[in-house]
């Protein structure tokens, strides 16, 4: 099962930055897993939500030509707890990209107010390199469901290479 922790964007500027939003339900399972009497969505998802945010970002500033790795998250800070009818904002801000990789930084707001800010590292991995190593392309992040998150977005996915 692959997991998607953002519901849409809202806004994306190639190379520079992207906003998502992530509508945090009770259906899901995961609130209930850690504190049955008090469910609540775990900062380690939140920064997924981000990395899948920046991650898409990082990956269409160069075509989508490379797998974009999360290679480091250098900083994560959140000043309180995100509960079933919040809502989440990410915006994810492209710092610096190369050929080795991608430095981004981000804030969280839940509900319109700050949450928290998370900085990300990313390295680029070259298809040939994947492929040499037996890297599957199915853990390859940009999946057909991003692809049609950006689509719906009214980005113009046919000039990228599939995930395969």
């Amino acid at each position: 099962m692959r997991w998607m922790w953002i519901d849409r964007f809202v806004a994306f500027e190639s190379g520079r930055r992207a906003v998502a939003v992530k509508c945090v339900s009770r259906a899901e399972d995961h609130l209930h897993d850690n504190y049955p009497a008090y469910p609540l969505m775990p900062a380690t998802l939140i920064i997924e939500g981000m990395a899948q945010t920046a991650g898409v970002l990082v990956g269409e500033a160069r075509q989508f030509a490379d797998r974009v790795v999360l290679a480091k998250v250098p900083r994560a800070t959140f000043a309180g707890d995100v509960l079933p009818g919040d809502t989440l904002q990410y915006e994810a801000r492209l710092e610096r990209i190369d050929d080795a990789g991608a430095m981004t930084s981000g804030q969280v707001q839940c509900n319109g107010r700050p949450l928290g800010e998370i900085d990300i590292v990313f390295s680029h991995l070259p298809r040939e390199t994947a492929d040499q190593l037996g890297i599957p392309s199915h853990n390859f992040v940009f999946h057909d469901d991003f692809r049609r998150l950006l689509a719906a977005f009214g980005l113009d996915m046919s000039r990228y290479p599939t995930a395969e």
